[in-house]
């Protein structure tokens, strides 16, 4: 068994517990909104934002168990994200990880109101995460600054705007050049800008150096941009029963690393990134086996 296995079976039971006290019912709330929240955040999938939390805080020192809050409160925004992409104004999907999408079970309006529920609870579980871990004012300040910017308009928000936007460039007269930085600008701030955030709040909440938060920022980036184009592979060749989705790039006339590159160029450019990411590990030695071995699953994996 490899290591990121074991790390990743003893760590998915925390955060899981922690998902799950975060969204039980409570006193005075709607038990339907409560519902369609759990319904995303448990209806499977990586966890990977969440190891990606607790695998900083390892390589930086501080034990895993210190950052549940924050590494479940990252997995809720990314859920968000996910019942949000899926709604018919965005992507249009009806199957995520192999089961009826949000809005497909409880309505559009409870779909979005699931989205709005999990960032908002996001926070909240970051705040009580800071505090427990005794970060000073500054230190929690920048804990929020740093995933609501990934989150926000300059991160998730704003890559999905630039991704709307870029559907059927690639039928106009653009340089392949100037689709490449479209294309990477998108994907630096709708995938790579929560990965990143994953793991600087993780560092943060360990009480790291800002030359090793500067070392799991570069990783993070390169990892994100990684992870996303061999998504982009895997819209194409994978096996749609393992992934659990329909290939929707395609049929939306999306702008992506395989159908900009080719496969064989774009497979090229995932094993570049994570040769990269892993050199922005050295300063940790061995305390970042984790991070190195995910770093090669990203590229290696079929779902």
């Amino acid at each position: 068994m490899t290591r990121l296995k074991r790390f990743i079976e003893a760590h998915s039971p925390i955060v899981d517990r922690e998902l799950d006290r975060l969204l039980s019912p409570r006193p005075g709330e709607p038990g339907s909104i409560r519902r369609a929240m759990r319904y995303s955040v448990f209806a499977g999938g990586k966890r990977l934002r969440p190891v990606l939390v607790f695998a900083a805080a390892r390589a930086c020192g501080k034990p895993s168990s210190s950052v549940a809050g924050a590494a479940a409160a990252l997995e809720m925004i990314h859920a968000y994200s996910l019942i949000h992409d899926d709604l018919p104004a965005m992507d249009d999907d009806d199957l995520r990880r192999g089961k009826p999408t949000n809005h497909k079970v409880f309505g559009e309006a409870m779909a979005i109101l699931a989205g709005d529920g999990l960032l908002t609870l996001a926070f909240e579980a970051l705040a009580l995460n800071a505090r427990r871990a005794g970060l000073d004012a500054k230190s929690a300040c920048e804990l929020v600054r740093v995933v609501s910017e990934a989150a926000g308009t300059r991160g998730m928000v704003g890559g999905q705007v630039a991704d709307i936007e870029a559907e059927g460039l690639l039928g106009r007269k653009k340089s392949r050049a100037a689709l490449a930085a479209r294309l990477r600008y998108i994907h630096e701030r709708k995938t790579a800008a929560l990965i990143t955030a994953s793991l600087d709040a993780g560092a943060i909440l360990a009480k790291a150096s800002l030359r090793q938060r500067n070392a799991l920022r570069l990783y993070g980036r390169a990892l994100g941009l990684a992870f996303q184009v061999a998504d982009d592979v895997l819209d194409v060749v994978g096996d749609k029963r393992k992934l659990g989705k329909k290939g929707s790039d395609r049929r939306n006339k999306k702008l992506t690393y395989a159908s900009l590159c080719g496969l064989a160029a774009a497979r090229g450019e995932a094993r570049r990134l994570v040769a990269r990411a892993h050199a922005h590990l050295r300063p940790f030695g061995s305390g970042a086996q984790v991070l190195h071995e995910l770093a090669d699953y990203v590229v290696e994996r079929d779902r």
